[in-house]
């Protein structure tokens, strides 16, 4: 298992050259250029998220495609569902149209800084991808996460400072099916172990309407800027 901040990842040998190829590939992806660079500074400043947090998970979720629909019907370059838009549009006043890359942007910058307060880091990377509803749950039964969310964590982690790559890759040599491994490790309060409730979860499942896109994005092309999730679609 790979320790990041205490918390523990499995990912399998194939899952972890993915890994690697997504990481050369996020980090060519700077917050500081491309034509959303501006409203990635603001959102930073706004929200107190580092710019390359909001890069990162741009980069992931959407590919920097500005008009992305996932076929969940989350939105946007950070990939915001609905009824998540709804709030975060009230909170700060934000405009009409969800795929404004401005508002989208600060959306999930906002939504970033909610979560890693509830959460703390890694598990605020879990609850945006997989939904906090579903990571919620994760914690109050120890039922595993998605695969889907698992390689998410382990590819976004390091490259915004929350572990390294070589953790992913000493993974790889425990043989751990992930099915029945959970993504974070529960303690009680003498530090021991908790053993998790023994389920298995489907990636098909659905979570709380956002749908996982580690998996195509790790299988997309290592020549662009963005990477193509390969799940978003485009508006018509």
């Amino acid at each position: 298992m790979a320790a990041i901040l205490g918390v523990a990842i499995v990912v399998s040998s194939g899952d972890t050259a993915l890994a690697q190829s997504a990481t050369t590939v996020l980090r060519k992806t700077s917050p500081d250029t491309g034509p959303y660079a501006s409203f990635v500074r603001d959102a930073a400043q706004r929200f107190g998220v580092p710019a390359s947090w909001i890069g990162a998970v741009m980069a992931i979720e959407s590919g920097g495609d500005v008009l992305a629909l996932s076929p969940q019907g989350a939105m946007g370059l950070m990939q915001v569902m609905p009824q998540t838009w709804a709030g975060l549009r009230a909170r700060h006043g934000l405009g009409d149209n969800p795929y404004d890359p401005r508002d989208n942007i600060l959306a999930g910058a906002a939504y970033l800084r909610e979560l890693h307060e509830r959460y703390g880091s890694p598990g605020f990377l879990a609850a945006y991808n997989a939904g906090p509803g579903r990571y919620d749950d994760h914690l109050k039964t120890g039922r595993a996460l998605p695969h889907e969310t698992q390689l998410y964590v382990a590819t976004l982690a390091p490259l915004i400072g929350e572990g390294q790559v070589d953790d992913i890759v000493a993974a790889s040599r425990r043989i751990v099916p992930w099915q029945d491994a959970p993504l974070f490790v529960v303690r009680n309060r003498d530090n021991s172990v908790v053993t998790p409730a023994e389920s298995k979860t489907s990636i098909d499942r659905p979570s709380d309407g956002r749908s996982a896109k580690s998996i195509s994005l790790l299988k997309a092309r290592t020549d662009s800027l963005f990477v193509r999730t390969g799940k978003a679609e485009r508006l018509p």
